[in-house]
């Protein structure tokens, strides 16, 4: 079952007074880097299914696990790619693997844009951090050669990595490597998010609103009571 549980959140959020809405957005552009939209353009990408895809969706005649079906389900929905890991409970790691499966089963199209495609590629391990930077065409397959060799002559025994003996061949930027290394690290990370965590403003105003028109109703009927114990002669002890 699709729980949308993204957009509930946010449109919750989205209800928040604005002072509250500019301190959150402040806090999360200190630690968010905006200079790259990669993790973005994966998570928020929306799979299509082959009508190879949709036939295996609706019969299951090759017997994958449960979550290969659950995954291409949710992309027959039009889901996009971070729905489908919290309405899994899985890792966009995790994703971009049964991602690439799909695509490579011929389950689910190739993307029009190719960035899609690499960043899956790194964050499931197809590809590691020079062979991306050769998919995306940051660097050559020869410069990816030529730093290969040097970094088996000399980076190696100093016990850098490999992404680092990149940048310091002038081939990637410094800011290159931590976005992508940064990507990778988080994208490991489940996030189980439940909206209803997110403070409900205008449902809390309209329970207060409630609880005191019901203090009214109370205190009118306690009144009533009174009088009507007046007019009978009983008298409260």
């Amino acid at each position: 079952m699709q729980r949308n549980f993204l957009d509930k959140f946010l449109k919750k959020i989205s209800n928040f007074p604005n002072w509250i809405k500019e301190i959150i957005y402040i806090n999360l552009s200190e630690q968010v880097n905006t200079d790259s939209d990669l993790a973005y353009i994966f998570a928020t990408y929306r799979p299509t299914l082959t009508d190879k895809g949709k036939c295996e969706s609706d019969n299951r005649t090759s017997g994958f696990d449960s979550n290969v079906y659950n995954i291409l389900e949710y992309c027959d929905k039009g889901t996009s790619i971070s729905e489908i890991a919290l309405n899994t409970f899985m890792s966009l790691e995790e994703i971009a693997n049964y991602f690439l499966f799909g695509v490579d089963e011929g389950y689910i199209q190739l993307p029009d844009n190719s960035q899609i495609l690499n960043i899956a590629g790194f964050l499931a391990g197809k590809y590691r951090t020079g062979e991306y930077f050769v998919q995306d065409g940051i660097i050559s397959e020869q410069q990816l050669d030529d730093a290969v060799l040097n970094y088996e002559h000399r980076a190696k025994k100093h016990n850098k990595k490999f992404g680092q003996s990149l940048v310091e061949l002038g081939l990637i930027s410094q800011k290159q490597l931590d976005v992508i290394l940064n990507i990778k690290e988080e994208a490991q990370k489940r996030f189980i998010l439940d909206h209803n965590e997110v403070p409900q403003l205008k449902e809390a105003q309209e329970y207060e609103k409630q609880i005191a028109n019901l203090k009214r109703e109370n205190e009118i009927l306690r009144q009533q009571i009174r009088d009507l114990k007046i007019t009978t002669g009983i008298h409260e002890h």
